[in-house]
């Protein structure tokens, strides 16, 4: 039988560790019950909400090269084309998340994370060449989804083959606006294809490894502003950085008031 590429897997609610190496810090995050999609988005799914004709790549290889902010937009149509409600709401660069919305939206990373790992507590859930195209491949772009192991969750892919983005600031003192990213790419070492790497970058930036997965479902109360780990409270207060910065740090502070 083949993989149901559009196909969600129920992810029970359970507890995880989130690690911080820049802070060297640790939390205990406590999530709700979620549904997170087998495979990334598809090359082909992005590419015909954009009315794009000309596909180079396999379509069913992941989407890639797609910015944080076209991930969002894109899980936005895909509700109102569901009949569900937006996830989002979208002023410029500045982008509320829902959490009480039954919408397409971006995974948290504690989901993220959770998800990936589906009830293990190694650094990969099965033998790297198993389960994730990485550099050992020695290929020079991403391959069809679901071609390699699922997880224990039905998830395929979480590891290597692209980066996924996630909801969350990577880190509101020191890096702006950049958002998370998750997983590891196809040319990627196995030090950065595990589940607890995390990596940032600009919401507008355009990297040939970058993609992303949909999580779906309401998570907590219409308007709320705090869910599976993410809290904008959090966000303003790690952007709160008194006195002088180190070198490069870029405090975000004009989008979160």
């Amino acid at each position: 039988m083949g993989v149901d590429h559009e196909s969600f897997s129920e992810i029970p609610g359970g507890s995880i560790t989130l690690r911080d190496a820049r802070t060297d810090g640790a939390r205990e995050v406590r999530l709700q019950p979620f549904a997170i999609r087998a495979t990334p988005v598809l090359l082909a799914e992005f590419a015909r909400a954009a009315d794009a004709t000309d596909i180079t790549a396999s379509p069913l290889a992941p989407a890639h090269a797609v910015t944080w902010f076209a991930a969002v937009g894109w899980c936005n149509d895909a509700s109102v084309a569901a009949g569900l409600t937006e996830a989002y709401s979208i002023d410029g660069r500045a982008v509320t998340w829902d959490p009480g919305s039954d919408g397409y939206r971006l995974p948290t990373e504690a989901e993220w994370e959770f998800a990936c790992r589906a009830g293990t507590a190694t650094p990969t859930y099965g033998p790297l060449d198993e389960i994730a195209w990485s550099a050992a491949d020695g290929i020079d772009g991403p391959r069809d989804v679901a071609l390699k192991l699922p997880n224990d969750f039905g998830l395929y892919d979480t590891i290597g083959n692209i980066w996924e983005w996630c909801w969350d600031y990577a880190d509101t003192a020191r890096y702006g606006d950049y958002r998370a990213l998750r997983g590891g790419g196809w040319a990627d070492q196995a030090w950065s294809c595990r589940a607890s790497v995390r990596r940032g970058s600009a919401p507008d930036a355009v990297l040939e490894d970058v993609g992303f997965r949909v999580a779906r479902g309401a998570v907590g109360e219409r308007g709320a502003v705090e869910a599976q780990g993410w809290s904008a409270a959090a966000d303003r207060q790690r952007a709160d950085i008194r006195g002088p910065l180190p070198i490069g740090w870029t405090p975000l502070r004009e989008l979160l008031g």
